[in-house]
């Protein structure tokens, strides 16, 4: 795959930590590269399970080299443990990628599910299907925290290049190009 964009995609969380890296060429095609989930034991002290991310992420990146790192941006919830932890395992991620140099970005799960499937409000399996599509996978990618990552990662590369760019000018589905347009009229 010439001219890519290899993209580690990370679906933060203190349990199961999703990954995703993927190799994304000009024309939007995408290739699998490694996908998996690092876990942490629930009884295990926060620092204990914050490390065993951190390590996680730098194993993820030592291995994979990748050239930006896409995180899912922590968003008010109704469970305040759960926020919590999501935002202190993002913390590592951003922290993580800072240590290799690698730029970061983060997106809402809306644009996420908005950039793979065309609609911002896709469920989990979805997301899965479409993942699955995208990279020409035989089953869907699981747990769900493994196709999160993956669909971070796909939608950091296809929308992280700016508009008339070789990587950001290539083949969209209809409905990535209704929303890269409405995006482009700030619609969205």
């Amino acid at each position: 795959m010439r001219n890519r964009l290899r993209v580690l995609g990370i679906d933060p969380g203190l349990t199961r930590c999703g990954v995703g890296v993927v190799d994304v060429a000009d024309d939007r095609t995408a290739r699998l590269v490694h996908v998996g989930v690092i876990r942490s034991a629930a009884d295990a002290p926060i620092e204990d399970r914050l490390a065993t991310i951190a390590r996680g992420l730098r194993a993820v990146i030592a291995e994979h080299t990748p050239d930006v790192v896409a995180v899912e941006r922590v968003f008010a919830q109704n469970n305040r443990h759960s926020v919590m932890g999501t935002a202190q395992a993002s913390g590592v991620a951003l922290l993580v990628a800072r240590e290799h140099g690698l730029a970061a970005a983060t997106h809402t799960p809306s644009e996420v599910k908005a950039a793979v499937t065309g609609y911002g409000s896709a469920d989990k399996l979805q997301v899965q299907t479409m993942v699955a599509r995208i990279l020409r996978l035989d089953e869907l990618p699981t747990p769900a925290d493994a196709a999160d990552a993956l669909a971070l990662a796909l939608c950091h590369a296809w929308r992280g290049a700016p508009a008339g760019s070789a990587r950001g000018a290539a083949v969209l589905t209809p409905a990535q190009r209704a929303w890269a347009e409405a995006e482009r009229r700030g619609r969205r």
